[in-house]
């Protein structure tokens, strides 16, 4: 009985990609590098095509956070690296890059703009750049951005010139043949495919094999293979809107997230420079109320001095004491409020919530004194006959005459309705989305319906030459010769006989149309009322804030003449603290106001999409022009 063959082989398989320096091996940082390129420039391209511009946009973090050196320079208790960046990360086992991310760079004391070392102290424009540097959520959106870039990228490869290689030695032995037969076979293959924008599809492919027998003989021969083939698609699938839609799609895929970045910039310019100014009026309150607190505990003293002379009663001592513990409880509740809100503006930043920061409070008083330059221009005459007409003068049966508020003295941003609403709707990034998708659903109706058409496809293809193997070793060389090629080419027909999920698709896709319209709809409404609104919000701020200055004035002068009485005995310590009580309550009042004026210019900006935020986070703010 004949032994059975027995058959051994080892195989080392090289796959290599054109151009010819990857074959000997292009490194990770190499690949990264080249993806970062790539994304570079679908970035630029889809900003100038979306913006109008292109801006400088990388998501490398700062070499050093703010975040980092205030954990380190004020000691701050954190659980691990992860907490300081991934560059303070230990390089795990087969990290593919040693030098990346690289190390960051040494901390100087006094580096600026902030060394995080002690109490830092922040104005507005600081923390609009810390948000840009350090808001976990700014940087997650900049990411998308890149993320999409890289999809597109892929997308893209599809309809460019792709080549594969591959080296492949096998050494075989076949010890059931007589005599045995021992040898080895060296073959290189080189691919090449390209898909046309038409849905043709051209590819190549050339083998050449060297198989060598090691005895009897050492027989050699060369061995060369090549099959061109052509598909071309003649109905379904044919045709460049359908086939190249996953590429158009991606392309504004990117140009939407970018979109997406610039409206969040804004609303993230605009959520920062809220709460600062909201923690300003928080610490503004805390002021307020220590001194009613302080002003409280005068009284309550002066009060115990007259109830000693006999000229008060004892229980009007125990009701300006009772203020007083009202007043501390007041105090202490408006610190606690204070200090949350700050953490709570920290997490805004991106800072640890333990870090010592202080805001710079001289942003309220140049804002107080923006407000009173330019929103005390509605107030005709400083006094409540400005508001209420004549009430000192005119009789108590006299007719009343109120007087509406308006628009006439308002800022430069209290433009009219309509034309504030049409700025929006030319400018809302978020709106120009929703309109994209709009025609995204009208192309997905037209895919929808090639794919219940038959497919028809037209196949080419030749094959040339011969391969060599170990069996055919001692056979003459092959050679490729278009006369002995074998060369076919035929039609294939799917006939659209089960079409029920294309025909759902299909039905569908209108669906998702009239789902795009209604949102396209729904947000137009959204922006009409969020600038309507915005209007009313600034109305009513600048008519408070006239309020307010006009109720701090009488406050004032009604605890000073009350004081007066109290000492002539002609007033209750009950007055005293009741004016006391108006006069805080509408200093706080004030300062309110006075912020809520700005934060609704911010927010109209905002929404009408003209406030322009850069890259640092710094903002250029709308101005209208004036009508002639």
């Amino acid at each position: 009985m004949r032994k059975a063959a027995l058959k051994s082989s080892s195989r080392i398989v090289f796959l290599f990609l054109v151009p010819v320096f990857t074959f000997f091996g292009c490194s990770a940082s190499k690949y990264r590098q080249n993806a970062d390129e790539v994304a570079a420039g679908f970035i630029q391209q889809a900003q100038l095509a979306t913006l109008g511009k292109t801006e400088p946009f990388t998501i490398e973090p700062p070499s050093v956070t703010l975040r980092r050196r205030l954990l380190q320079g004020q000691n701050l208790p954190y659980a691990g690296a992860a907490a300081l960046g991934v560059d303070e990360l230990p390089r795990i086992k087969h990290w593919p890059e040693k030098d990346y991310p690289p190390p960051p760079y040494k901390i100087e004391k006094n580096s600026p703009p902030w060394s995080g070392t002690d109490l830092v102290k922040l104005n507005l424009e600081d923390a609009l750049q810390i948000a840009a540097a350090n808001n976990r959520e700014y940087q997650t959106t900049k990411e998308i951005v890149f993320q999409n870039a890289l999809i597109l990228d892929l997308e893209s490869d599809n309809f460019r010139n792709t080549f594969f290689g591959a080296l492949e030695t096998i050494v075989e032995a076949n010890e059931g043949t007589n005599p045995a037969t021992r040898g080895f076979v060296v073959s290189g293959s080189a691919e090449w495919t390209r898909k046309l924008k038409t849905g043709t599809t051209l590819a190549s492919r050339i083998i050449i094999d060297l198989a060598n027998l090691l005895h009897p003989n050492r027989s050699s021969s060369f061995g060369v293979f090549a099959d061109p083939t052509i598909s071309i698609p003649l109905m379904a699938g044919s045709g460049e809107f359908v086939v190249t839609e996953p590429l158009t799609q991606a392309e504004r895929d990117l140009g939407y997230s970018i979109y997406a970045f610039q409206r969040f910039k804004r609303t993230l310019a605009v959520d920062v420079a809220s709460e600062y100014l909201k923690v300003l009026e928080r610490q503004e309150t805390v002021k307020n109320e220590e001194e009613n607190y302080r002003n409280l505990i005068f009284s309550a003293r002066s009060a115990s001095r007259l109830a000693e002379a006999g000229r008060l009663p004892k229980f009007q001592v125990d009701q300006a004491y009772q203020d007083v513990l009202r007043a501390r409880s007041t105090w202490i509740a408006a610190q606690q409020v204070y200090a949350a809100s700050l953490d709570e503006f920290k997490l805004t930043l991106g800072l640890p919530v333990d870090a010592r920061i202080e805001l710079d409070a001289s942003e309220l008083g140049r804002l107080a004194a923006m407000a009173q330059a330019n929103l005390a221009k509605g107030n005709t005459g400083g006094s409540p006959a400005s508001v209420n007409g004549n009430l000192e003068t005119e009789s108590a049966d006299a007719p009343i005459e109120i007087v509406p508020p308006s628009r006439e003295g308002g800022g430069a941003l209290e433009m009219d309705p309509k034309k504030t609403i049409e700025i929006g709707l030319a400018h809302r990034m978020d709106l120009r989305i929703l309109q994209g998708l709009v025609y995204d659903a009208q192309r997905k109706v037209v895919v929808a319906a090639d794919a219940l058409r038959a497919n028809l496809t037209f196949i080419g293809s030749v094959q040339l030459g011969e391969r060599r193997d170990i069996n055919s070793a001692d056979q003459s060389n092959a050679q490729l010769r278009f006369d002995e090629g074998l060369y076919r080419a035929g039609l294939l027909l799917d006939l659209p006989w089960e079409r029920t999920a294309e025909q759902d698709a299909y039905r569908n896709s209108f669906i998702v149309l009239q789902q795009a319209v209604r949102a396209v709809q729904e947000k137009e409404d959204e922006i009409k009322f969020q600038l309507r609104d915005e209007l009313r919000n600034l109305l009513e701020a600048r008519e408070n804030y006239k309020i307010q200055t006009m109720a701090v004035d009488l406050a004032g002068e009604r605890v000073k003449s009350t004081e007066l009485f109290l000492q002539a005995g002609r007033a209750q310590v009950r007055d005293l603290l009741e004016a006391q009580e108006a006069l805080v309550s509408t200093q706080n009042a004030l300062i309110s106001a006075i912020v809520n004026y700005r934060i609704a210019e911010l927010r109209l900006q905002r929404d009408m999409g003209v406030l322009v935020v850069d890259h640092k986070g710094l903002w250029s703010e709308y101005r209208p022009q004036k009508s002639k």
